[in-house]
């Protein structure tokens, strides 16, 4: 049996990010990528784009400012002698990449079987957040998410499954819109045997 949960992420909005000063040799830098792209960044509608660019970065790189294991800290022993598999499926996600700083654009699956806690389901939304909150690539975000929770519960078994498309081949280079990258990390029961295994996928709807 299965216990399964739509997405439960409820970031705050940050106003500091709003009014964070940003550093001329900042604003600098984006002013020449604007020139170096062809256009004039004196003109009216980019006159403050330096300033929106800089703490938009900032807000899409907030995980580096954050430990994901934190928000695993919590956990429950109390589950009614629950000890089936915990399934959050399709939670929306957006990194991007570090090679050509491009969107990643997608939904994770994150399941673990408990050994003998468990924690609330929207902290696995909030360890995958952190984790995509910088520059990533797939395989690494998945890989990340799955040992930080196999790391913190020490269950039986960890499986994350992530399907993303990548701006990075969606709008340039080979430009091939509508390509998804499926990436998965299996730890422990859902590694070594193979029925469950098949269970855990099969939920998530692979």
């Amino acid at each position: 049996m299965s216990i399964s949960a739509d997405h439960d992420i409820d970031d705050d909005d940050d106003e500091r990010l709003g009014k964070l000063p940003v550093p001329d040799h900042v604003q600098d830098a984006i002013r020449t990528l604007i020139r170096w792209a062809g256009d004039d960044p004196t003109r009216e509608g980019l006159i403050d784009t330096p300033k929106r660019v800089a703490r938009a970065w900032k807000e899409y790189c907030q995980g580096y400012g954050e430990d994901p294991a934190v928000h695993l800290a919590r956990q429950f022993e109390e589950v009614g002698g629950y000890h089936e598999l915990v399934l959050l499926k399709d939670i929306p996600f957006q990194s991007h990449c570090e090679h050509h700083m491009a969107p990643i654009v997608g939904k994770a699956s994150i399941a673990y079987l408990p050994r003998d806690k468990v924690v609330g389901i929207s902290k696995l939304a909030r360890v995958l957040n952190a984790y995509s909150r910088r520059l990533q690539i797939q395989e690494r975000l998945t890989s990340e998410v799955a040992q930080c929770i196999w790391d913190a519960l020490k269950p039986h078994g960890v499986a994350v499954v992530i399907e993303a498309q990548h701006g990075c081949m969606t709008g340039r280079g080979v430009r091939t819109p509508g390509v998804g990258m499926i990436t998965s990390r299996l730890l422990g029961v859902f590694l070594e045997d193979n029925r469950s295994r098949k269970e855990v996928l099969s939920l998530m709807g692979y």
